[in-house]
């Protein structure tokens, strides 16, 4: 799996303008490593994206760190937060939102 860090509100700006300007989809998984369901869908999404969603790629966002940048993002895009959360992100909008147990490659893969 070839997760990249999403760190800061400065690298979320570059990725939904990157997203924007190319038209092109990218994923936003918000990752707590307090809980356990996070950690299973995060499994779940290690051995199944690739395989299912090899051209999106997909940004890690560990929401201990990086408290604030969840929060930009629930505000930028208008959604509530949750934990764990999968985004898609296409042409600057929100076109996929799952959460918990709903996550799974597969129906990202739809909306992708």
């Amino acid at each position: 799996m070839n997760w990249h860090s999403l760190e800061g509100l400065s690298e979320l700006s570059l990725l939904v303008n990157t997203s924007l300007e190319k038209k092109s989809t990218l994923a936003i998984f918000k990752h707590s490593t307090r809980c356990p369901i996070s950690s299973m869908v995060k499994n779940r999404l290690e051995k199944s994206w690739q395989k299912i969603n090899p051209d999106t790629p997909i940004y890690l966002l560990n929401l201990i760190e990086h408290r604030d940048v969840s929060s930009a993002i629930a505000e930028q895009f208008n959604i509530p937060h949750q934990s764990p959360q999968l985004l898609l992100v296409k042409s600057g909008k929100v076109v996929y939102d799952a959460s918990h147990l709903s996550i799974n490659s597969k129906s990202a893969a739809k909306h992708s």
